[in-house]
């Protein structure tokens, strides 16, 4: 598997008619609102940790 995901679908609009930018590696252009954003991999989470941590209470407890 050497090829990479692309997004299925606008970030801003939602609409599907993309198109890979020219700008570089995981740019991509939308057509129907004229925007360009980048997709990049940030990295892998630690084990045991969540993506959003625990909401608190604001120390009333």
């Amino acid at each position: 598997m050497s090829e990479r995901a692309a997004p299925f679908y606008c970030p801003y609009c939602g609409d599907e008619d993309l198109r890979p930018s020219e700008e570089g590696h995981g740019a991509w252009e939308c057509r129907s609102c004229s925007r360009a954003f980048r997709l990049s991999f940030l990295g892998l989470l630690a084990p045991g940790t969540s993506a959003n941590p625990p909401a608190t209470d604001g120390g009333t407890s």
